[in-house]
């Protein structure tokens, strides 16, 4: 995106469209020449097969070069702002103008042929200067050694060297750059032994080419012992020999000794200031990149387009937007504009990407003289993370048919992983068959990525296939597949293959940790946890701070909160806000919410550390599950004061911590003053009036909906139809339901279960349920239900056996439902008896739902001192106002006053406010005419100012 050196690297460890979004076109550029066969022809007719005139064009091309090692072309310096690979101008040696007229015209022509190299015009010289007798001349030796290495034809070249006797240090020079340059550097490291052995003596730019192998195959040390024979042979003084150690040393993650070199150059150039400035960034310290691009500006040493780009990047880095703004100011007074040099152009793109300025954006793609495919990368990538990935698709498809230009490896590695997350697979599926056709299958970092996608999309076979017919398999992809199984909750097949990768790969990393950890999400999974956790430690990983976050989420999705709560407590001194908000968003998702609130109140006091949305997100929904309205305002007012109450999750939070907290009017409030409302907002929003019994107002919210409503949204609206009896307007959503293919959604088959069922069309629910799809445990638990509404207590039991008798495994919300069909239809044994095989057989904890129900059971039949006898034996039968509440229920229903008395006043000191319990003991003393004790009661109520909310009836008179 800035620097052409440094953007595969970056790029590489960096919606619906059909698959038509790739083409499978080959381009391939016409040769410069077209040789037209030519037989039995004389070298003379050969040579006037050319136009006068194209030969004219070069009689004024320099052959005569400098034979030293400074001679590295201007095109070379501006495109690579590291040291250059390669000699782009070869032979390094004067030539002697012959007297031959068709010599001079071979010389003439393989100048021009250097400048369009192809294999074919390649050959056709090399047949016209044997025949001619030229190959004698080391000139255009080592010219054809060129050309075959610039048409990616590296075993001609070294068959050609091999042919030439009399070899000089220019052409073994030759011969490595063009190993190098084709990518074969251990080929270029023996040749430099072979000529070091042969008594052949180097000059600076066999260095320089040799360095820049050990700079790509990052071997520090063979690069220190390089520069040692540069300082032993006296070369050092050359420049470009030292940008090129510069380089090395950056490349190989070296930046003190890279910074030692720069300050030792006497006469730095701008490939020295552009060597230093890029290679800080790559070792990702953008902030030294800047200043030593404001010191080269201070000595008045004039930026070049390599410059600019750089340090935009760096601003981009750091989010320094008026630095950027005043270096792109610079840049244009310079005149590097963005029209003219594409690495500008991409490195502005990138920066305005940061700053969502779309007019910027395209103002500078739609300037370029010409775009490269770094250049289509740029904005691709840059509206993928903007969230645009309609556009970027839009463009990665006028990238192939309008500009012609074929996606390349970095295109896939920046297209897929988005793929992943917005989980796209038809998208992923079509850039993998791309992929197959452009023969990039081979590359492990595609294969990768495209493990990754598959994982993500749930399509976990094909990522295992993937990854076990891969012919080598690096550290990546192991973690890779790792994750995948982890993701896709196979936390078996993560440890076994994260074991079989231990005796694969004796130098696992930190990301193998990464990957491993999630697998680890259950109380089961604790010991294996603990054992990772103790890997962890004897490799030394621990000492990472993002391990140790990954390690605390760990504990505590395995239920151990007291091991999350201890190794956090051992780290205290030195975490950071993702620290805080990992235990305080554990907390909060496990149900730890007094704890959440607690440890965000240590952050608070911790003046060094500041809370951030993530943060405020799950301390509001802490707030909403306790009950606690004050804190939750206050949470509120810390928002608002910080800014972030602008931020769409806070905002989506508070309206649902309010619904939860009861305060409908604060709720809609908190939704009508978003200023950046998406669909979960108004989900939030419609959720909030359905629970607090206001669904009147949530059907209101739905019709005035501003997106297309999802699952959740479908499943909310039939919640709150639900509730108000509305199955004219429940059956327009069942119709909507159909439309969009929601049908298969079992959460919206479970809610038209129960809004038909509570709507009185029992039939209707039972259709409902025999044509789903997907019958999944919600659905059975309404279907339950909707039997036991109905005082149909047997069909209930029969449809719990049904479900067990197929396999499905019973859950809390399952005997909620069959213990509320014993109680409705009276059936007390087979309530006790399921009661109390819950956690014997089906390992399900009775929880308070449960217990309310088996009082209720008993308390309908009669049976009130058994109803009494079974709450005093609860273990947290004291703290359960639910559990008396329905006990009283029961008193008042049989006009037991004494137990009423008795279990009223312990709902008094539980819920002294709830003017409910009151007026149900208030009812039982009038019922016996106990009128003293009634208007003292009352009095009680005067007193204390409660009120009891005003019941209503309602029925919906639509069409059924």
């Amino acid at each position: 995106m800035f620097c052409p050196k440094l953007h595969t690297k970056f790029t590489l460890h960096r919606p619906s469209f059909l698959a038509a979004i790739f083409v499978n076109s080959s381009s391939v550029s016409p040769p410069f020449f077209h040789f037209s066969p030519i037989k039995n022809s004389s070298i003379l007719q050969f040579s006037l097969h050319y136009s006068s005139t194209l030969l004219q064009e070069f009689t004024t091309y320099t052959v005569q070069q400098p034979n030293n090692a400074s001679h590295i072309t201007s095109r070379t310096r501006a495109e690579f702002p590291h040291a250059p690979h390669s000699l782009d101008e070869v032979p390094h040696r004067r030539y002697q103008s012959s007297e031959h007229t068709l010599l001079r015209d071979v010389f003439k022509i393989l100048q021009l042929v250097m400048r369009e190299p192809s294999i074919s015009n390649a050959a056709m010289v090399h047949a016209l200067a044997a025949k001619q007798g030229a190959l004698g001349d080391l000139y255009v030796a080592t010219s054809l050694v060129t050309v075959y290495s610039r048409s990616k034809a590296l075993t001609s070249s070294i068959a050609l060297f091999g042919e030439v006797v009399d070899r000089d240090i220019v052409l073994w020079n030759a011969m490595m750059s063009a190993c190098t340059e084709n990518r074969a550097f251990r080929a270029a490291i023996d040749l430099f032994t072979k000529m070091v052995n042969q008594g052949n003596g180097f000059d600076p730019t066999t260095l320089v080419i040799v360095i820049s192998a050990f700079s790509d195959l990052k071997n520090l040390r063979q690069g220190q012992i390089i520069h040692g024979m540069s300082i032993t042979a006296g070369m050092l003084s050359d420049t470009v020999l030292s940008n090129s150690l510069i380089d090395m040393y950056s490349k190989c993650g070296n930046l003190t000794s890279s910074e030692r070199m720069f300050s030792s150059v006497e006469f730095k150039d701008i490939v020295t200031w552009n060597s230093i400035i890029s290679g800080c960034f790559y070792n990702s310290h953008p902030y030294k990149s800047l200043l030593y691009f404001r010191h080269m500006a201070s000595l008045e040493n004039r930026a070049d387009h390599m410059s600019i780009s750089c340090a935009m990047a760096a601003c981009t880095s750091l989010q320094e937007f008026d630095i950027g703004l005043a270096i792109h100011g610079w840049g244009i007074k310079l005149g590097y504009s963005e029209s003219s040099y594409a690495s500008v152009s991409n490195s502005l793109i990138s920066f305005y990407f940061q700053l969502k300025d779309i007019d910027a954006i395209e103002s500078v793609f739609n300037g370029m003289a010409v775009k490269n495919v770094v250049s289509w990368n740029t904005m691709i990538k840059g509206f993928f993370l903007i969230g645009e990935a309609e556009e970027a698709f839009i463009l990665l498809r006028d990238m192939q048919f309008a500009a012609l230009i074929q996606p390349d490896i970095a295109t896939m590695v920046t297209v897929i992983p988005f793929c992943a997350e917005l989980v796209l697979p038809r998208e992923g599926k079509a850039a993998h068959g791309f992929i197959v056709r452009r023969e990039m299958a081979s590359e492990l970092s595609v294969v990768n990525c495209l493990i990754n996608m598959y994982s993500k999309c749930s399509n976990i076979e094909k990522a295992e296939y993937l990854f076990s017919t891969m012919p080598k398999k690096d550290s990546v992809a192991w973690n890779t597949m790792i994750f995948g199984y982890a993701y896709n909750g196979q936390s078996l097949e993560a440890r076994i293959l994260f074991k079989k990768m231990t005796g694969f790969c004796k130098n696992c990393t930190l990301p193998t940790l990464l990957a491993i950890v999630p697998s680890c999400d259950s109380p089961d999974s604790i010991r294996f946890g603990r054992s990772i956790h103790g890997w962890g430690i004897k490799l030394g990983f621990t000492s990472q701070l993002f391990a140790l976050n990954s390690l605390i989420h760990m504990y505590i999705n395995c239920d151990a909160p007291s091991d999350a709560f201890a190794l956090f407590e051992s780290i205290s001194t030195r975490v950071d806000v993702t620290s805080w908000n990992t235990i305080i968003v554990g907390c909060t998702q496990k149900g730890h919410f007094s704890e959440a609130l607690r440890y965000f109140d240590s952050m608070r006091k911790a003046s060094q550390i500041r809370f951030n949305p993530v943060t405020l997100v799950s301390v509001l929904s802490s707030c909403g599950n306790l009950g606690l309205s004050l804190q939750g305002k206050i949470t509120h007012g810390l928002a608002l004061k910080t800014g972030m109450s602008s931020h769409t999750r806070v905002q989506n939070s508070l309206v649902t911590m309010y619904g939860r907290l009861g305060d409908s009017e604060s709720a809609t409030s908190a939704f009508h003053l978003s200023e950046d409302r998406n669909l979960c907002s108004w989900n939030c929003a419609i959720s909030a009036m359905s629970q607090n019994e206001d669904a009147r107002r949530a059907l209101e919210l739905f019709r005035s909906l501003d997106f297309e409503p999802n699952e959740i949204t479908v499943s909310t609206v039939l919640s709150a139809c639900s509730h108000l009896g509305a199955v004219s307007v429940g059956k327009q959503i069942h119709a909507h339901v159909f439309r969009f293919r929601f049908e298969r959604n079992i959460y919206i088959s479970a809610a038209l279960i129960d809004m038909y069922s509570n709507c009185g069309r029992l039939e209707v629910a039972e259709r409902v349920f025999r044509s789903s799809p997907n019958k999944s445990v919600s659905a059975w638990n309404s279907l339950i239900m909707a039997y036991g509404s109905h005082s149909m207590g047997s069909k209930a039991i029969e449809t719990f056996e049904a479900m067990v008798g197929l396999g499905i495994r019973p859950t809390g919300g399952t005997f909620t439902s069959l213990l509320s069909a014993c109680s409705h239809a009276g059936m007390v044994e087979e309530g006790r008896l399921y009661y109390e095989c819950m956690l014997k057989e089906y390992g399900v904890v009775p929880c308070v739902e449960h217990r309310v129900c088996m009082v209720d059971i008993l308390g309908r039949s009669g049976r009130i001192r058994e109803a009494y006898d079974f709450v005093r034996e609860l273990p947290e039968g004291g703290e359960e106002a639910g559990v008396w509440g329905a006990l009283l229920s029961a008193c008042g229903y049989y006009g037991e006053v004494e137990i009423g008395r008795e279990v009223a006043e312990v709902l008094f000191g539980l819920e002294p406010e709830n003017v409910s319990y009151y007026v149900a003991l208030c009812n039982m003393y009038v019922a016996v005419g106990k009128w003293e004790e009634a208007v003292e009661l009352r009095s009680r109520i005067q007193d204390k100012q409660l009120k009891k909310q005003v019941g209503f009836s309602f029925i919906d008179v639509g069409l059924r």
